[in-house]
């Protein structure tokens, strides 16, 4: 699933692919993945405007024309992919923007859950990203805490949530909990300081070191890197992994060093 890292990644793609470049066609193969707008309207909105800018806004991808503005949402399988105008189409190339320089565009995605959005207006995108959070690479400790004040739920449940913080997955929530030694059932009211401090802190490291690489990396060190072994154990102390749903969410944590409560382990009280 694309979680901020992956976006970022793709935001790459548009820059470097489209960015000052003038969307010459667009072709719409399938358009179950438009919201909001017809093929008609998106070819009439952006054909012969040139792309101008690459933003990013959680797992939110914007491409900037300085009229109206592209939104792209990745879902589960989305990506964008840039190729050359004689490379062939995949089956799930849903989306070809044709740009000057010989260069194609594609929003690719298997399963279709999200797709793109046309914002006419700064209105418009500011509609469309009204139930978003503070982003989860820019925020800052003071908003992170605001951002927990006053939740309900588990503090997987909370991260997850993208009107908190937007930008975390699945595997980042995994990550940085594994990383702080919470507990991903913790309720997040429980949470100290001393908790919400070091949440903070593995969320900026985890996505520091995410963000290069376009993808939340496997590394062997890594949780991410260990949860989808046979026989998965922690990659600091060596205890057994556990598998359960939290958040409604397929969920990896060790019971030997994330902890249920400030200072006891989760082990203890299961």
């Amino acid at each position: 699933m694309p979680e901020l890292p992956d976006v970022e990644g793709f935001r790459g793609v548009l820059r470097t692919c489209a960015q000052g470049r003038t969307v010459r066609r667009i072709e719409v193969r399938d358009p179950g993945v438009l919201h909001g707008v017809d093929a008609r309207r998106l070819r009439e909105a952006l054909e012969g405007r040139r792309i101008t800018g690459a933003e990013r806004h959680g797992k939110w991808l914007l491409a900037r024309t300085g009229g109206p503005t592209l939104a792209l949402h990745f879902g589960m399988t989305g990506s964008l992919v840039c190729a050359g105008p004689d490379d062939p189409v995949e089956p799930h190339d849903r989306v070809l923007f044709t740009l000057s320089g010989d260069r194609r565009l594609r929003y690719r995605d298997q399963r279709k859950l999200r797709g793109l959005w046309l914002a006419e207006d700064e209105s418009d995108v500011v509609r469309l990203l009204a139930g978003q959070g503070p982003d989860a690479l820019d925020v800052d400790r003071e908003r992170f805490e605001e951002a927990l004040r006053g939740r309900r739920g588990t503090v997987k449940g909370v991260l997850l949530d993208q009107s908190a913080v937007a930008g975390l997955g699945n595997l980042l929530a995994d990550e940085i909990l594994w990383r702080a030694r919470l507990s991903p059932d913790r309720p997040v009211r429980e949470l100290t300081d001393s908790d919400r401090g070091g949440l903070y802190r593995q969320m900026r490291r985890t996505l520091r070191s995410a963000v290069p690489t376009g993808r939340v990396p496997p590394r062997a060190s890594w949780l991410t890197g260990r949860r989808d072994d046979p026989d998965p154990h922690c990659p600091r102390c060596r205890a057994p992994l556990r598998r359960t749903r939290v958040a409604g969410r397929t969920t990896v944590w060790c019971p030997g060093c994330q902890t249920a409560a400030s200072g006891a382990p989760t082990g203890s009280r299961r």
